[in-house]
């Protein structure tokens, strides 16, 4: 069908788009299956290998002549769902012939190069916003909210140093982790009534790798043992640099400043998990850098998928609750890709963070090194692990029960 020129073009697109969406953090099997589909609607025949550090192209005219092999290193890609959705409109406006390929090839350019569109002070802002917001969400005092709100302020500098230093780039979580520690045990001194380990894990809950284990596992459920696997082990490794760090900078900051005696405060009460749960989602869009007329869809999925979860733990309990909430999730999600025609996950991958349970894998991982518990909370381990399950089987049950239109 195509000439030579035709096909270069083609390959070239197609690899750029493998690039762009992987830099953008869709998950492996999502990205093969959407590059497939693209290849198909192209007449070219293409074959992909995607893992969170490597991407195989194997492209040709026809499935018998392996006309061209591309294979690349690549840095893990981090979550811009702006991006993500205009790279799929681009997709769509080639598919139906309202752009060429070469004009296809130089907007998806301008899409991998658009700076974040809300700027350092709004991210700034929000790393602080998100850290108070979960503090609210475990029901803790307000002093917490506070301080942690403060500190995830610092946590976003050190987020900025580390685009300007490799070094830092190469040890952030763990620095991040550790500096935190040492002011919430300065912090003590003045506020006595200070949660020193909750305040440490609420301030670097950016980092906390809980959408990562969850992305994870279901890339395992969908058989893509690799990727999943490698992004598993990868996960698991930022949270134990995470816990080294808050555990390092206690004990310095312990050494530096002496031991304070806890005071018990009042907790925050029932009302403010729904004012966390809007305030992280509000700081979410900004995080994921959400296009502004997405938005308001994803704060709502926090809604939704908060909300859902509550009721299914009243009748089922906490764990499967988290299945509830995931399915009405998913359910919602597709219902925003079929009146949006865009990809479910613009919207699933905000409301799931409200749900996944990254903290209480942290936690548990406290109580088992250190003995102390650092919340009321039994059985954590367990769980936690039954809590991943039923978030994995909510999301694939309402896949089949509503698919949406879109493979991303």
């Amino acid at each position: 069908m195509a000439d030579t020129d035709n096909f270069t073009d083609k390959r070239r697109f197609i690899i750029r788009l493998g690039k762009a969406l992987h830099k953008f953090g869709t998950p492996a099997y999502r990205l093969e299956a959407h590059l497939t589909d693209v290849s198909n609607s192209l007449n070219v025949f293409g074959s992909f290998v995607i893992t969170p550090t490597s991407l195989t192209f194997v492209l040709s005219e026809d499935d018998e002549n392996q006309d061209y092999n591309h294979i690349l290193r690549v840095a893990p890609g981090e979550l811009d769902l702006g991006s993500l959705a205009r790279a799929d409109e681009l997709v769509d406006e080639l598919t139906s012939g309202q752009r060429t390929l070469a004009e296809s090839i130089e907007r998806l350019d301008e899409i991998a190069n658009k700076p974040n569109p809300y700027g350092r002070f709004l991210t700034f802002l929000a790393f602080g916003a998100s850290s108070g917001a979960f503090a609210m969400l475990m029901h803790t005092s307000w002093n917490d909210v506070f301080w942690s709100s403060l500190l995830g302020l610092v946590v976003c500098l050190f987020t900025f140093w580390a685009e300007r230093s490799r070094r830092v780039t190469d040890m952030l979580e763990p620095i991040a982790a550790m500096t935190t520690a040492i002011l919430a045990t300065a912090i003590a001194l003045i506020d006595p009534s200070i949660n020193i380990p909750l305040v440490v894990l609420s301030s670097i809950i950016a980092f906390i790798p809980g959408l990562s284990l969850t992305l994870a596992l279901s890339e395992l459920a969908a058989r893509n043992l690799i990727s999943g696997t490698a992004r598993l082990m990868d996960a698991l490794m930022i949270l134990f640099k995470i816990y080294f760090g808050g555990v390092l900078g206690i004990a310095l900051g312990k050494m530096m400043w002496g031991e304070v005696i806890f005071i018990q405060p009042p907790n925050t009460p029932n009302w403010t998990s729904w004012a966390a749960v809007t305030t992280l989602s509000i700081s979410l869009v900004i995080l994921f850098k959400c296009r502004k007329k997405d938005a308001p869809w994803g704060i709502i999925s926090g809604y939704v998928a908060f909300g859902a979860s509550i009721v299914g733990a009243e009748y089922l309990g906490v764990a499967l609750g988290a299945f509830v909430g995931a399915f009405a999730l998913g359910i919602y999600s597709s219902i925003f890709s079929r009146i949006m025609n865009l990809p479910s996950s613009i919207v699933k991958l905000m409301g799931l963070v409200v749900l996944v349970p990254g903290s209480k894998v942290y936690i548990g991982l406290s109580n088992a090194v250190s003995g102390q518990t650092m919340l009321n909370a039994t059985d954590i381990g367990s769980q936690t692990f039954l809590i991943f399950m039923s978030l994995v089987a909510g999301l694939i049950f309402a896949n089949v029960a509503f698919p949406s239109r879109k493979i991303l």
